[in-house]
């Protein structure tokens, strides 16, 4: 069976909580000197059946979240601002960097670094706008039928996660972690999507 390209949809942090010990010492400073953004929550879940109707065994993204790593300590884990219809991550698009990755239950958790590039200052400026975002995988792969699910096999190939304006979770929420400060409090904070469209607020950001 020929594998196709696999693109799944998950709210950043679910109703918005995230762990607070994600900034390491050094985020911390840059979130405060300088503007720099982190983005943290759910990337993947393993055993259920997500908004696309697919389920991922958790041994197949057990061992492509292992295999990500690599990519991760390299500095090679790009992602782009929205999803392309392909499996080549175009440079001149990276947005983000993930900086971290780990399992949480069922759940692969993730940091994400928002780049100073022009996609990324794009997707700063919609994050401090409030829209609400979501976080998109992108991989090959191939699924079957089983027992009335959808199945993803286990030559599924993980390429890279997307920021995306689309969720397929409803009312997903986009967590922005600027943990900076040193407390008992949760210094992550989120702001409700305005109603302004993304293409127009797109638009005056490249306009400025």
């Amino acid at each position: 069976m020929s594998k196709v390209l696999l693109q799944e949809y998950f709210e950043l942090c679910p109703e918005g909580r995230c762990p607070v010990d994600t900034l390491t010492e050094s985020e911390r400073k840059s979130v405060m000197t300088d503007g720099a953004v982190y983005l943290v929550g759910v990337c993947q879940r393993a055993g259920v059946k997500n908004g696309n109707g697919r389920i991922y065994r958790k041994e197949t993204l057990e061992r492509e979240v292992k295999n990500y790593q690599k990519a991760i300590q390299e500095r090679r884990s790009l992602g782009e601002l929205d999803h392309p219809d392909d499996s080549v991550i175009n440079l001149k698009n990276a947005s983000h960097l993930v900086t971290k990755m780990w399992w949480q239950g069922d759940n692969v958790m993730g940091k994400i670094e928002v780049l100073g590039t022009p996609s990324g200052k794009i997707l700063k400026d919609l994050v401090m706008a409030g829209v609400k975002l979501g976080i998109s995988s992108r991989g090959l792969g191939s699924v079957k039928q089983e027992k009335g699910n959808t199945i993803v096999e286990d030559d599924f190939q993980l390429i890279c996660f997307d920021m995306v304006s689309e969720p397929s979770t409803p009312g997903a929420y986009l967590a922005k972690d600027t943990n900076a400060s040193v407390g008992p409090e949760l210094n992550v904070y989120l702001k409700e999507s305005k109603n302004e469209k993304i293409d127009s607020l797109i638009d005056s950001i490249l306009r400025d």
